[in-house]
């Protein structure tokens, strides 16, 4: 069996960097790569939660007059009736005819007003007075009339038309009772009221005929009013001989009595069920029975919903309305939010629909009043807002609509609900219309502006649910967000919540994708770092999602370093944080090392973000090595390191350490690390001195490719590195262990550092790693053997290079591991699943073999148990 595993000494050579296999394949030499250099972790910049909730932020970029205010006055006067109106859904097209000018010479008819009837019981005073009363609605002849009136209380004969005369006014009709107003209301005193109407019987030459406007309707409600609208009497059909306040509101306001096109039976139900309650809710707004009033408006909202009288198309909307405007200004916030209920499910619109969403938005303003907004279904009725307004004519509304959203999203119960009900689709929709919008204009709109950082503090607040990340992904908001940053690019307070929302969601591989996928996303994001350089929260949000993205893709890596005016941009913001921290910590003074700081600071957060972006894309080889040949960027990683130590910025040092070793690894002669290498080696010492055993890892490696090169490994012999990374083996982590080893194997390439390893104990050592870790880690057990492969290369006697102790473990424990019913087994105390199994298997075939077995064959036949023969003497 010993011979079969003997190889040709002309075969043998150390190990380097290249494997001892044929010419390696383009897929070994990227994982080996990827094995090199790593992608670094960091935590996502923390947010502090405001603590007064407010429409824009504190440090908002906005002036305070020319954005929406977060505190107003709200009462019922600034609620219109004129909107409880219900619209029609057709839309008329303007008319295309032109009125013809009328000559100079012409004057227009003025119908003739109403005559008065002398004989009725009314002073010539009380005349004026009602006339006078009515002089705001006539015309200048009106006004010559009455005053001919009040000054001999006669009345003159109308003056002669040029174009003829008004017929006569028509004579009492008999029956009449005596001191009845037939013309009493203002629109019969008003002339504008009445109209000329000819009939074709009349013929061109009959005189007009003149009709009050209103007169047949009032004819209409009369009979109504008297016989209930079908015969019968106002008691059978509903209706009350002495009718309430509320119905009186009603009548007066042109809706009352029977509307035309209400049914008995509509009419009956509303006098019924529906008249009472707001009876009963106008009597108890007196009073302090805010718990009745409350029950009032939830019986009144059942009724009305059981009845489909919910909706612009009800019926009498307009006096429900109104009576509910009239109770906003008791000052409750329950009862306040119950009438919004009501009054948002009356779908109102226009100023109503602004000062609707106003009113719930100063509700949810305190904290207190969350659990107010789970007792209904307030919160469906604002996402059902978002979902129907127009942006272009309700933008007012949906910025408070959504500021209330904004709120009540940062409940976590409401959120909650909020996600259930389709929030953050209803969110993606407005995003998008408003999108198109910009898109077909020449300038982005101020006022949607206002609108999309409310829409975007919503969505960063529901970004925290996992459940509604794929949302963000179906709805296209990922994308929605990045057409957002290309358009208002110059909004700082809306820059900020797109960066918030992305390096939530980049926490995802799919939205990684997505983003990386869009060609804009680099661009954009480039763009404000440029723009907002000193910003520190918004740049130090676009950096954790530029890393984020790199982390993941290679593509990503590649498509951010060949943005135009990356790599610049990059340095740009690094050498102004860099330069803000020393001009901060020169104005502090000197602090010791780790006392009195419990993390970065906000400069040293950038710097950590910005170094991780670019040690991430320099995992890509190209990238990788157009970095390395970066003079600039290797002075600021060494001033930074030489401003810095890990006992008291440990994330920042890891981070640049880091960096290093991922740009160490691509050997070039334009490289700048090259050109660094010894003053590199020399800042890495103070991390293996360091009380840190994550820094003398990173240094470790970074040693680990430096040693390639021979002056690289004088000054760290001259420094006694290799006795720290042989003493370095006793560490119990495989980590430390693993980068020793990789140290040790370069190391052992020269001659004159071989005796440092036995002396040091090093061999023991090195057998021990392989006997404690070997069937476990066959990764780690072939740098090890790699190790002691350099370290025998010029091996004449297994016993003397290794000692007698160590040839004997060394053979037994390689032989062992290179049966191969030693790797099929599962290791005690190991929870292998069926990949990890198949791994290992795949790595002892891979790596631990081929160097196992040269390195048993070298030791194999170099060990013989006979003793060696005494040299003849000269007799």
């Amino acid at each position: 069996m010993m011979s079969g595993r003997r190889r040709r000494k002309d075969d043998e050579k150390p190990f380097y960097a290249v494997p001892l296999t044929d010419k390696p394949t383009p897929s070994q030499i990227i994982n080996e790569a990827r094995q090199s250099v790593r992608t670094i972790r960091t935590n996502r910049p923390f947010t502090p939660r405001e603590g007064e909730r407010r429409l824009f932020g504190t440090d908002s970029g906005r002036p305070k007059e020319a954005r929406p205010p977060s505190a107003f006055s709200l009462g019922s006067r600034h609620f219109d009736g004129s909107d409880s109106r219900p619209t029609s859904s057709t839309k008329l097209s303007p008319l295309d005819h032109k009125p013809k000018p009328v000559p100079d010479d012409v004057l227009p008819l003025v119908p003739k007003p109403p005559a008065i009837d002398l004989a009725r019981p009314l002073a010539g005073r009380s005349v004026a007075r009602r006339m006078v009363k009515a002089g705001s609605q006539d015309n200048l002849a009106d006004r010559d009339l009455r005053q001919a009136v009040l000054t001999d209380g006669k009345v003159p004969k109308p003056p002669v038309e040029r174009r003829g005369s008004l017929p006569p006014a028509p004579s009492p009709v008999e029956g009449d009772v005596p001191g009845r107003r037939v013309h009493s209301g203002p629109k019969e005193r008003t002339p504008a009221s009445f109209y000329i109407e000819r009939t074709e019987a009349e013929g061109a030459e009959a005189p007009p005929r003149v009709r009050s406007a209103g007169s047949a309707r009032s004819r209409r409600r009369a009979g109504d009013e008297e016989a209930g609208g079908d015969g019968r009497t106002g008691r059978e059909s509903g209706y009350h001989s002495q009718p309430s306040s509320a119905e009186r509101k009603e009548t007066r306001s042109g809706s009352g009595g029977r509307r035309d096109d209400e049914t008995p039976e509509e009419a009956l139900f509303w006098n019924t069920s529906v008249l009472p309650i707001l009876t009963d809710m106008e009597s108890h707004s007196k009073d302090k029975k805010h718990r009745t009033l409350c029950d009032l408006c939830d019986r009144l909202y059942t009724t009305l919903d059981t009845a489909g009288l919910l909706g612009r198309a009800a019926k009498r909307r307009s006096a429900l309305l109104k009576t509910l405007y009239k109770l906003i200004d008791i000052d409750d916030p329950r009862i306040m939010l119950k009438l919004a209920r009501l009054i948002l499910a009356l779908k109102v619109s226009g100023k109503n629909l602004t000062n609707v969403c106003k009113l719930v938005f100063k509700i949810s303003k305190e904290e207190k009043n969350d659990n107010l907004f789970l007792e209904s279904n307030i919160l469906g009725l604002l996402v059902s807002v978002v979902q129907t307004a127009d942006p272009n004519q309700s933008c007012e509304a949906l910025v408070y609509c959504c500021g209330a959203l904004k709120f009540l999203s940062g409940n976590a119960a409401l959120m909650k609900e909020l996600s259930a009900m389709n929030c953050t689709e209803a969110l993606g929709k407005l995003l998008s219309s408003v999108n198109s919008t910009n898109a077909d204009s020449s300038r982005p709109n101020d006022q949607a502006g206002h609108l999309l950082v409310q829409v975007t503090a919503v969505l960063r607040n529901m970004a925290d649910s996992s459940g509604n990340r794929d949302k963000f992904l179906t709805q296209g908001v990922v994308r929605e967000l990045l057409s957002v940053i290309g358009c208002y690019y110059g909004d700082s307070d809306l820059m900020l919540n797109c960066s918030r929302i992305h390096s939530k969601l980049t926490l995802s591989t799919d939205c990684c994708v997505v983003m990386s996928q869009d060609k804009t996303c680099f661009k954009n994001y480039l763009r404000l770092l440029q723009k907002y350089q000193k910003k520190e929260d918004l740049v130090v949000r676009v950096l954790f999602i530029l890393g984020n993205l790199s982390a993941k893709s290679e593509d990503a890596r590649l498509a951010l370093f060949h943005q135009h005016g990356c790599m610049e941009t990059l340095l740009g913001v690094l050498r102004t944080f860099l330069d803000l921290d020393i001009k901060a910590a020169s104005e502090d003074g000197k602090v010791v090392d780790g006392e009195g700081k419990t993390g970065p600071s906000k400069t040293e957060d950038v710097m950590i973000k910005l170094i991780r972006v670019i040690a991430n894309m320099s995992i890509h080889p190209d990238v990788g090595a157009a970095i390395a040949e970066n003079n600039k960027l290797v002075d600021l990683l060494l001033q930074i390191l030489g401003n810095k130590s890990i006992a008291r910025c440990e994330e920042l040092v890891l981070n640049v350490v880091a960096t290093i070793n991922n740009l160490s690894y691509y050997p070039s002669k334009n490289s700048a690390i090259e050109q660094k290498q010894v003053q590199i080696a020399e800042r890495m010492l103070s991390m293996l001195m360091a009380d840190n055993m994550e820094g003398i890892v990173e240094a470790s490696r970074v040693y680990g490719n430096l040693t390639r090169s021979a002056e690289v490994r004088d000054y760290l012999g001259r420094k006694k590195v290799d006795a720290i990374m042989v003493t370095l083996l006793d560490s119990g982590s495989r980590e430390v262990v693993f980068t020793s080893c990789g140290v040790l194997i370069n190391l052992m390439v020269d001659e004159k550092r071989r005796p440092t390893l036995k002396e040091e104990g090093g061999v023991k050592k090195l057998v021990d790693v392989l006997r404690d870790f070997g069937r476990t880690d066959w990764e780690l057990a072939s740098m090890v053997c790699q190790t002691l492969w350099n370290y025998s290369e010029k091996i004449t006697s297994s016993i003397d290079c290794f000692g007698e102790e160590e040839t004997n473990q060394l053979i037994e424990l390689l032989l062992e591991f290179l049966e191969e019913d030693v790797v099929l087994g599962v290791p005690e105390a190991s929870d292998w699943d069926r990949e990890m199994r198949e791994y290992m298997q795949s790595v002892w075939r891979g790596r631990f073999c081929p160097v196992a077995t040269q390195l048993l064959d070298r030791v194999d036949s170099h060990h013989t148990d006979l003793e060696p023969l005494e040299p003849p003497s000269d007799s």
